[in-house]
């Protein structure tokens, strides 16, 4: 198998083998979930688990913020952090310092407790992969799940698409973007998406669940396009998106064009997806605008039958999916010409 998610028909199969569930579980493992939600008392807890393998550099801080992001987007408070840490054999003493101090920090700024883990050198890894999980809280009254578009809802893109994958290629491709014309600052800027715009939305998913959404996703591994197809296989909707209305940052266009890469299939954490009924989106775009966060209405959903388009131009066309995402593919193809 290549790099990147399992395909969905093959997850969708292994997880239809699995046993029954605890009735205590009220969301468990689906295609296109952002996380599980188990009732514990009167309360819930949400749990999500995320590895960070395509970045080489600040996976500590990576780490945390993905799965906060996972965690709001069901409408929870990110609480407890636990993070399994496999090392090459050639890190050294300063590399596991630093990787911590990300993860202290990142947790610092999100107000979430590290609560343990698992820390090994193996030489079953070439480069130091971290995989997180995080738990958080809500009421059952404030879940919020991807399966709960309807035809007819409002489509919202909250912030730019392929944030963290405009950061991750100018930080791991860098000097191939210098090759193909891309100048000294212009890469700087596009290192510190990371940072401005940033890739949490905790802030805006909190923003937006207050004010009433029928359903978030954190669209991440594999880009707009596969998170939509995610919502969509999730809520049994058809949509309709609207190519002209993505926002796409000027520089994510820059890096994508010079290394060929397509930015609807860019991983893109910095992004939330959310699903809105036609009387409630003035509210959330209001929301939002008050946080201070970039939305737009980008699409509609339809009845499953209608299938997923992309309107370009006024024209109608399948919405493209990707086996993979981008930055997978652009590894593989810099492996094999090594």
């Amino acid at each position: 198998m290549k790099q990147g998610k399992l395909p969905h028909e093959l997850l969708a199969s292994l997880l239809g083998r699995l046993p029954a569930r605890d009735p205590r579980v009220i969301v468990g493992p689906r295609v296109g979930e952002d996380a599980a939600a188990v009732r514990v008392g009167d309360g819930l807890i949400v749990a999500g688990m995320d590895p960070i393998t395509f970045a080489t550099d600040l996976i500590g801080w990576y780490a945390v913020h993905v799965n906060a992001n996972d965690i709001a987007v069901m409408g929870a408070e990110p609480k407890w952090f636990l993070a399994a840490l496999l090392l090459p054999e050639d890190a050294t003493e300063e590399d596991v310092v630093s990787i911590f101090d990300q993860l202290v920090e990142a947790c610092e700024e999100l107000g979430i407790a590290p609560i343990g883990g698992h820390t090994e050198v193996t030489s079953s890894v070439e480069r130091p992969v971290l995989v997180g999980c995080m738990l958080g809280e809500t009421d059952p009254k404030r879940l919020v799940t991807t399966d709960g578009a309807c035809s007819g809802d409002a489509i919202i893109l909250c912030g730019a698409v392929a944030i963290e994958g405009t950061a991750i290629l100018a930080r791991e491709m860098a000097e191939l973007l210098r090759r193909n014309g891309m100048g000294e600052e212009a890469v700087a800027r596009a290192r510190d998406f990371l940072f401005d715009p940033g890739i949490s939305v905790v802030a805006a998913a909190r923003a937006a669940a207050e004010v009433g959404v029928t359903a978030m996703h954190d669209p991440t591994e594999g880009g707009l396009a596969t998170g939509l197809l995610e919502l969509a296989l999730a809520s049994k909707v058809g949509l309709e998106i609207e190519a002209e209305r993505i926002p796409v940052l000027p520089l994510t266009r820059e890096v994508c064009g010079r290394l060929g890469v397509d930015p609807l299939g860019l991983i893109a954490s910095g992004a939330l997806l959310m699903t809105v009924r036609p009387e409630g989106v003035d509210g959330v775009l209001r929301a939002l605008e008050e946080l201070g966060r970039e939305a737009a209405v980008i699409g509609r959903a339809l009845p499953e039958s209608e299938g997923l388009s992309l309107v370009v131009e006024g024209k109608r066309q399948p919405l493209p999916r990707f086996t993979r995402d981008e930055v997978a593919r652009l590894f593989d193809e810099s492996d094999e010409r090594e």
